[in-house]
C-alpha cells in the first residue's frame, strides 16, 4: 500500500457534498421537467439577467459543446430565447421567456421549502459559513500568484 496523501480529497468531498445536496433537489427538478443542467441555466439567468452562451458556460461549468445543444433544446420548448446583441450582431444574448418565469415561479416555493429543510437540518450559521468560506475559497484560489 502507498503511503497517505497528507490532505483528504476535496474536489471529491465537495463532489459527494454535491450529490448529497442535489438528492434532495432532483424530484423537484424530475416534477418540472428539467435536467439539473437546464435548472442551472433558468436559475442564473433569473439571477443574473440576461447572458452570453459563454458567460453561462463558465457561470454554469458546462462545457460549450453540451451547452450549445442544451440551448437549442430548450428554446425549442419555449423556455430561452435568443436576441442579437445591437452592439455586436455576431454576438447573442440568452434570457428567459414568460413561459420559463412561469416555471420558476411555480418551483420557488418547492425550492425554498427544501433549502429551509437543509437550513433547519444543520443549522442557518453552518449554511451562512458554507456559503461564505466556499465563496472566499473559490476566489482565492482563482487568484493568479503571477499577478500579485
Amino acid at each position: 500500500m502507498s503511503p497517505s496523501f497528507h490532505h483528504r480529497n476535496l474536489p471529491h468531498l465537495l463532489l459527494y457534498a454535491r450529490e448529497t445536496l442535489m438528492a434532495h433537489f432532483r424530484p423537484i427538478l424530475h416534477a418540472a421537467g428539467v435536467t439539473e443542467q437546464q435548472w442551472r441555466v433558468l436559475r442564473t439567468l433569473s439571477e443574473v439577467g440576461a447572458m452570453e452562451p459563454n458567460q453561462i458556460a463558465r457561470s454554469c461549468q458546462i462545457l460549450s459543446p453540451s451547452l450549445t445543444r442544451m440551448l437549442a433544446g430548450m428554446e425549442e420548448q419555449g423556455l430561452i430565447k435568443r436576441v442579437r446583441s445591437s452592439a455586436d450582431q455576431r454576438r447573442q444574448e440568452i434570457s428567459l421567456t414568460p413561459k420559463s418565469n412561469k416555471l420558476i415561479d411555480r418551483m420557488r416555493p418547492q425550492v425554498d421549502a427544501k433549502y429551509q429543510e437543509i437550513e433547519d437540518r444543520i443549522g442557518k450559521e453552518l449554511l451562512e459559513r458554507l456559503y461564505t468560506d466556499v465563496d472566499a475559497m473559490v476566489e482565492l484560489i482563482k487568484r493568479d500568484p503571477a499577478s500579485e
